[in-house]
């Protein structure tokens, strides 16, 4: 076992924050963290997701295509950021919170169209916040200075999930088409094989099939992995914050003990 009182690498300083308010409001043009190219990127990507919550009810074509768009911009943001020297601890937030709020009104869209699973839906929004949420207070109380820096011996399912992109990008990707594919069922109603030239032979039963309807069969069983590996993530932190809890409580009780004989002596 590791040794808990070893300090952790990596890990962040500690500000005051009404002097980070104050720097935040003083920054100038040539250093503007709000200007940063990546949380631009960002900026254009809440925008682009709120267009697409717009059309959802009444123009799929235009609600899909802004939202994938949306969805393919998270892969862009990180990359530009580093090749920038531009990486921040706001637009690492930004980009999770924008992240949540896009799959949560689709999700709350997908609960209104598909009413007898309207819990489950609501299930999978409460999972992905609180998971998402209770991991990245429990990298902030232990000192990392990102959330996806995850250790083997901490996790190795998420070690390997948040440190290998492509590994990352399958699952995020695959989870977002599921639900985009979900969105796109209520409106196509047409067999794949009307899309088809009649020279081209397909199997019989896949040819009844919309593409909707086939693209959500390709991602559902990722989809399923990404909400196990939620479900792991938020008992890992859960974990994580009731052994800082311990670990505090224990420090208390040597202390109070410490007072305590002082004052008998």
């Amino acid at each position: 076992m590791s040794n808990t009182s070893a300090p952790r690498r990596n890990s962040i300083e500690v500000f005051d924050a009404k002097h980070a308010v104050d720097l935040a409001t003083n920054q100038t043009y040539q250093e503007n963290v709000f200007l940063f190219i990546p949380n631009i990127i960002g900026y254009t990507r809440i925008i682009m997701a709120a267009a697409a919550l717009h059309y959802m009810s009444f123009h799929p074509k235009y609600c899909t295509v802004l939202y994938c768009i949306s969805c393919l911009l998270d892969a862009v943001d990180g990359h530009a950021a580093r090749y920038l020297g531009q990486t921040s601890k706001f637009g690492a937030v930004l980009d999770m919170v924008t992240d949540r709020c896009t799959t949560a009104g689709l999700l709350c869209y997908l609960s209104s169209g598909y009413p007898d699973f309207a819990l489950a839906f609501q299930f999978l929004i409460a999972l992905d916040f609180s998971s998402h949420y209770m991991h990245m207070y429990s990298s902030l109380v232990t000192g990392a200075k990102s959330h996806k820096l995850v250790t083997s011996d901490v996790s190795k399912i998420l070690w390997y999930y948040y440190n290998d992109a492509r590994t990352l990008f399958i699952f995020c990707a695959g989870n977002e088409l599921f639900f985009v594919s979900l969105y796109l069922m209520k409106w196509d109603n047409t067999p794949v094989g009307k899309y088809l030239p009649t020279s081209l032979v397909i199997p019989e039963f896949l040819a009844g099939f919309t593409i909707a309807q086939l693209l959500a069969l390709s991602t559902c069983l990722i989809s399923l992995a990404k909400n196990i590996i939620n479900i792991v993530q938020l008992w890992k932190a859960s974990k994580i914050l009731v052994g800082v809890d311990l670990a505090e409580r224990a420090k208390n009780r040597k202390l109070e003990a410490r007072a305590a004989e002082t004052r008998i002596n």
